[in-house]
């Protein structure tokens, strides 16, 4: 007698792949092929998390592949287990749905984090590039009496009007080629500092927001993510414990599309000082917007009193988050990481 379950037929072909590791590929019932390297990254994908094999073959059959899994939203691969159990008749145990949806979320930060670590490998390229091209067309790098502001990279105070003629022409240059950026939702959008230097309490003026109004957007994200974990604890999901991706889509669904990654994952070291010295970061404030500094400038001059922070507490700068009540839900910057790593190297610690 002839076999007509989906699900057995599945099984079967699947044995078939496992009993030949040599095959490329194997055959649906519809004739279509399927790569075997989609197969076998499928395999690696839930190999610890309790799933069958038999669901991964169904999953494959359903045209499933890694990228397209790790891309879906968590309702979205709700909607694929329930396909699995009402229309393939999987009788899936309650570990391996959650088992499903706990691999999908592993992957997916691990290449959220990858790409965060590629993308702040290549603005610290950027920014060292930027640093040799100053010194040599200056000659000059601000130190302190130690020279650590030199050995972290960072950038020295220059008198801004010390610029010569041909320089301003190359940063107008350079600020229009920069006019246009590819946005997260793929359209064009204008890339700049959304924010000017001003002091504690100071209104901002003209088009661009002040530095309060920069924290407050913290305290915002804060907020999201406490109603992005209600919402996981209703349905029965894991709460994230921390700004992701999650909570900035939900900001967006709710009407604050004004806070987004690339924004707020520039600016987390400069709230960091705010919450962990706050004298420190209005001081700093006064002394660049005295000086008439950009907010790149700023941005920069927040490090340092970070990683003199860290050295006090012996290094560690996650414990320094993570005492915090309003940092701990923020990852520590890769940059701010980096530095306080050579500095503890420099010092033989």
């Amino acid at each position: 007698m002839v076999d007509d379950c989906p699900v057995h037929n599945m099984q079967a072909q699947f044995d078939i792949v496992q009993a030949e590791p040599t095959a490329l590929l194997y055959k649906r019932p519809d004739g279509v092929a399927l790569v075997g390297r989609e197969n076998r990254r499928l395999k690696e994908l839930f190999k610890d998390f309790g799933v069958q094999p038999s669901t991964v073959a169904v999953m494959g059959q359903m045209g499933f592949t890694l990228s397209t899994l790790i891309n879906m939203k968590d309702e979205e691969v709700d909607f694929v287990i329930k396909s699995m159990i009402e229309e393939y008749h999987l009788d899936l145990l309650m570990g391996e749905q959650f088992g499903i949806k706990a691999a999908v979320r592993a992957k997916r930060r691990l290449v959220e984090e990858e790409m965060e670590q590629q993308r702040m490998d290549l603005a610290a390229r950027s920014n060292e590039k930027k640093r040799r091209l100053e010194e040599s067309s200056d000659g000059l790098l601000l130190k302190d009496g130690n020279g650590s502001l030199e050995a972290l990279g960072l950038l020295g105070l220059t008198d801004p009007d010390s610029d010569s003629e041909g320089k301003k022409v190359a940063k107008r240059r350079q600020r229009k080629r920069r006019s246009k950026e590819v946005g997260e939702d793929g359209e064009e959008r204008p890339r700049e500092h959304p924010f000017i230097v001003t002091e504690p309490g100071e209104p901002a003026k003209g088009k661009k927001n002040g530095l309060d109004y920069l924290f407050d957007l913290y305290e915002q994200c804060g907020k999201f993510l406490e109603e992005v974990q209600h919402i996981a604890k209703e349905k029965g999901e894991k709460c994230p414990s921390k700004v992701t991706n999650e909570v900035f889509r939900h900001a967006k669904l709710t009407g604050a599309g004004y806070i987004n990654k690339p924004k707020m994952r520039d600016y987390v070291h400069c709230y960091a000082l705010h919450c962990l010295d706050v004298e420190t970061s209005n001081n700093l404030r006064k002394e660049y917007k005295e000086r008439g500094e950009n907010v790149g400038a700023w941005c920069q001059a927040c490090y340092f009193p970070l990683v003199k922070l860290a050295r006090q507490n012996e290094w560690d700068i996650d414990d320094l988050f993570n005492r915090n009540d309003k940092l701990r839900i923020w990852y520590v910057p890769t940059k701010l990481r980096q530095l306080c790593h050579i500095e503890r190297m420099k010092h033989g610690e």
